[in-house]
């Protein structure tokens, strides 16, 4: 049976001969949203790389500490005249040569922070990133407001992002259905659960406005009005340092969702956030209406 605290209705469903059926799970907005979310996101990790290659290193408080780095990607030669990349975090140096420090650049070993394929648009055009970031950066602050207001005026937050109290009550037993690839099945599947009712929730609330704002505070030209921040965090470096961390966590998260939507069917979960469909299995014992 339909849910009928669900905003769908007998029209948005279709019954299978097979016990399934297919519900209308994402609105047109939200796959938009998601989306246009998507492409900005690319845009701004790939461009940031490039720009953070024209120094790649972070430092702690207002100056850049060139003895103390917090992060530093650099090369090094051997007396034998070998070019080695090197990653040294808080002290402890690594040797990353191929990939972070030193990488092939046509053909070549070349000092570099990340590689080439790494970075976009070009392998030394800083000033073209540097405007892709701040464009895509813009668009992607709108999209999130769209997100939030939407999400906030209409019934997605609370119907899908609102964690009840069964989710709290259940959030150990779902950790351990991630952990060992469990995943819900029937009417469950089409739901959110707990973990990802957090996660979205961090990343739009939490992760989003900090990295926009750590962004801002880094420019010169917004210091009269964010100066507070920067006193907050300890200086432009720390404000720097923050907003590459904060970056790693969205690739995390990325990394994971991604993960996610393959083991957990990417057919039927790519379906759903590109028409707004989502094909669930329905149970045997449901009612004549759901066979």
């Amino acid at each position: 049976m339909p849910d009928p605290n669900s905003s769908d209705t007998l029209a948005d469903v279709r019954f299978r001969p097979d016990q399934s059926r297919t519900i209308y799970r994402h609105t047109l907005p939200i796959r938009l949203m998601h989306w246009i979310n998507v492409l900005a996101m690319f845009v701004l990790l790939l461009s940031g790389l490039q720009i953070f290659n024209a120094h790649p290193a972070l430092y702690w408080g207002n100056t850049s500490d060139f003895d103390r780095p917090v992060l530093a990607l650099g090369a090094f030669q051997t007396p034998d005249g070998e070019l080695r990349g090197q990653t040294t975090i808080v002290g402890h140096a690594f040797d990353t040569t191929g990939v972070l420090g030193a990488s092939k650049v046509n053909g070549e070993l070349q000092s570099r922070g990340f590689p080439t394929w790494l970075t976009i648009p070009g392998s030394q055009w800083l000033a073209m990133a540097r405007r892709w970031h701040f464009f895509f950066a813009w668009l992607f602050v709108l999209n999130g407001l769209a997100y939030v207001g939407y999400s906030l005026i209409g019934p997605h937050f609370r119907r899908d992002l609102k964690p009840t109290r069964t989710d709290w009550r259940g959030i150990g037993r779902s950790i351990i259905d991630h952990a060992l690839l469990r995943h819900p099945k029937g009417e469950a599947a089409a739901r959110y659960n707990v973990l990802q009712k957090l996660a979205y929730l961090i990343v739009a609330f939490v992760l989003g406005p900090l990295i926009v704002l750590m962004g801002l505070a880094m420019s010169p030209r917004m210091a009269t009005v964010l100066g507070w921040v920067l006193d907050l965090v300890g200086g432009r470096q720390s404000a720097r340092t923050i907003h590459f961390i904060i970056a790693a966590f969205f690739v995390a998260f990325l990394l994971v969702h991604l993960f996610e939507v393959l083991v957990s069917g990417a057919a039927n979960e790519i379906r759903s956030i590109v028409t707004g469909r989502f094909r669930i299995k329905v149970a045997k014992g449901d009612t004549d209406e759901s066979k």
